[in-house]
């Protein structure tokens, strides 16, 4: 009888440590300027699908021929599954061209807009609820 109170006090504690977790989330405006929307077009080097956003990094050539490692911000991964992504939408070597905005410190950082794949899907990549100037919810279309 005692373990099953035991249990009891230690699922009602886990409960309320769930419910009152923090969530540390940064509104778009304090990283990135909605002024400052850029098209990078290069290969993607590797995409993680983390919480509590997604990472796209990619290498871009500048029109001097050099190549500039970038790192592009996107949404959760369940929010961009919804909207149609898979982890096989962006591989490795794929030619890609993206829009996002700009980070404000100058870093080679961006928050993600939309992004073009080589048969002309159009996938949108924001996260909702940050601010920024995006339509998160867009469904992929294919050109």
């Amino acid at each position: 009888m005692k373990w099953i109170v035991s249990l009891g006090v230690c699922v009602i504690l886990g409960l309320l440590l769930a419910v009152n977790r923090p969530q540390a989330h940064h509104a778009f405006a304090a990283e990135f300027d909605a002024s400052k929307k850029v098209t990078l077009k290069g290969v993607v080097v590797q995409m993680e699908w983390v919480n509590p956003h997604s990472w796209l990094t990619m290498d871009v050539l500048t029109q001097e021929g050099k190549s500039e490692r970038w790192s592009l911000e996107f949404g959760p991964p369940n929010a961009l599954f919804r909207r149609g992504w898979r982890k096989s939408s962006l591989l490795s070597g794929m030619e890609i061209s993206a829009t996002g905005f700009l980070a404000k410190d100058g870093r080679n950082v961006a928050n993600a807009d939309k992004v073009t794949l080589p048969d002309g899907t159009i996938f949108g990549a924001g996260a909702a609820g940050t601010g920024a100037p995006n339509d998160p919810d867009a469904a992929p279309v294919q050109k």
